[in-house]
């Protein structure tokens, strides 16, 4: 018996029935020309700043669902589906002259505007609402605007009785063995070509319009095109224990950076050009595949929330939007990705070094952009390896945790999930992203923007026409008007200037304990 599986044998019954997870999904509103809506976001909606459920992310124009945290996957695509329902109706309630707006169903952005253009989100008068809005303003200096644009979805997921080190083991193996779900997952082999106007790449033109794609690629998301940058190139977070983490971190969020000190804080007319010239300015502009989380108190710093009462939950970051699914996820992936992260927790992790570091940076470059090229290599421990052998043999240790959570829950969900997941990866013609090219060179001339846009019409039929009832209508718009109630509250309390607030916010101290103190030293 592997270590492994005799961790899964001692893990008890109450504790798997306590595994807990949500979702957090971003979609972009489009017109009904594929172009990306400038419109402000939707009032009936509610609240940007306060709604639980209904948010934007970079832009005005990017919507962010967020459910509650679910005993159960089911639940927890009910929920996401409800929120899509709503909003979709909503969003013909209020539509323009050109007819209602969509959610756009890929990853990659639909047709752009000219950069400056993207309208950046807005959450009202409040110190926290304008730090959020400046915060993006930075992103936009830093990144551009169209990289912000791509959406995405977390999977944020928790275990009772996980200790900090049993989060960060789980953490390390996950990143080792992510190309298999970015290879599995992916979805998103190809771009309109407004997307990297400018920039240089290394795309490939599919037929003879705007479409530009990998071959074999997996997911541009993750790839160079995504979430990328030269700063954080330069980042060796370590993810050994929380204090290495936190270090790393607070040492990124106080170091200044050349490039972002000469934008600076403000322009010569006084509007802000970012929240701090800092490498990163707030935590959540770090990215990663994904993060160890705690959920903070009202104007707590992230990093101050993990450093004193540890990691509550972690947060799946690399997962593309399926433009096959209606709400762009299944709950297939969802049983994956719940055998896939206890594999990842009761396995043998040993401490990550710079050097893997780098091995790990090189393999999810490589499996974003060329991951379905047979016979493609990686790197394990200085060793080149068969990206098939190293996948097929990860998958083949995963039906003993499958069968272990069907027989708790019932059914076999979980096994037939890790069965279609080995099937798709010994037949890579099946995986999410050839068949997105294969629908655009079978059914849409070789154009992402027209496979987008159809799938987008049906997706919004599919979830117009499901049963949507006057409860479920009243409920959600309780929720609008009770966040806009939420709002007026915050902007009344405030009594800061913004800039005053903007320095209280970014001080050091707020970051938690200092490297080497202890939870109660920090507290007395």
């Amino acid at each position: 018996m592997t270590t492994s599986n005799k961790r899964l044998a001692a893990l008890a019954d109450e504790r798997l029935r306590g595994m807990r997870r949500g979702l957090e999904k971003e979609s972009l509103r489009v017109r009904p020309d594929a172009q990306l809506a400038l419109t402000p976001h939707p009032q009936v909606l509610g609240s940007a700043l306060a709604h639980s459920h209904i948010t934007t992310d970079f832009s005005e124009a990017q919507l962010e669902f967020i459910t509650g945290v679910h005993d159960s996957v089911r639940a927890c695509l009910n929920e996401l589906t409800e929120i899509h329902q709503f909003t979709l109706h909503s969003l013909q309630q209020v539509q323009q002259g050109g007819g209602a707006e969509m959610l756009w169903v890929a990853s990659m952005p639909c047709v752009l505007p000219a950069d400056e253009t993207i309208p950046i989100g807005v959450y009202g008068s409040s110190n926290v609402g304008r730090a959020k809005s400046v915060y993006r303003m930075g992103l936009g200096h830093r990144y551009g605007r169209r990289m912000q644009t791509i959406s995405g979805i977390h999977y944020n997921w928790s275990l009772p009785g996980v200790s900090d080190d049993g989060y960060f083991a789980l953490i390390r193996n996950f990143r080792r063995h992510a190309f298999v779900l970015l290879t599995l997952l992916g979805a998103s082999p190809a771009v309109c070509s407004s997307f990297v106007e400018g920039r240089t790449h290394e795309l490939q033109a599919l037929g003879q319009g705007s479409t530009l794609h990998m071959p074999h690629g997996t997911s541009l998301r993750m790839g160079r095109l995504g979430y990328q940058s030269a700063a954080q190139a330069t980042l060796d977070v370590s993810y050994n224990d929380l204090e290495g983490y936190a270090a790393s971190l607070q040492s990124a969020l106080t170091q200044p950076w050349p490039a972002y000190e000469s934008v600076g804080i403000r322009n010569p007319g006084g509007d802000y050009n970012q929240i701090a010239t800092s490498l990163l300015q707030i935590e959540n502009e770090f990215y990663g595949s994904i993060r160890p989380k705690r959920v903070t108190a009202p104007g707590e710093r992230p990093l101050h929330a993990l450093r004193e009462r540890g990691v509550e939950y972690i947060e799946v970051r690399l997962l593309d939007l399926d433009p096959f699914e209606p709400i762009g996820i299944s709950a297939a992936t969802l049983h994956l990705l719940d055998v896939f992260l206890l594999h990842c927790l009761l396995s043998d992790s040993p401490p990550d070094s710079p050097a893997e570091n780098r091995e790990l940076a090189h393999n999810q470059q490589l499996s974003a952009a060329r991951g379905r090229t047979p016979g493609l290599c990686l790197w394990r421990a200085g060793q080149s390896i068969s990206q098939q052998q190293w996948g097929l043999e990860l998958l083949e240790q995963l039906p003993p945790i499958a069968r272990r959570l069907d027989e708790l829950h019932g059914g076999d969900a979980h096994a037939q999930a890790v069965a279609q997941a080995k099937a798709a990866w010994l037949a890579p013609a099946c995986l999410p992203a050839a068949r997105v090219l294969g629908a655009m060179r079978e059914q849409h001339a070789d154009s992402f923007l027209d496979f987008s846009l159809a799938q987008s019409k049906h997706t919004q039929r599919e979830l117009l026409a499901l049963p949507w009832s006057q409860q479920q209508q009243a409920r959600f718009e309780a929720l609008a008007a009770q966040s806009w109630s939420k709002q007026r509250a915050i902007e009344a309390a405030d009594t800061l200037p913004f800039e005053t607030y903007r320095q209280q916010y970014l001080a050091s101290e707020r970051l938690g304990r200092a490297p080497g103190q202890t939870r109660s030293a920090a507290k007395s």
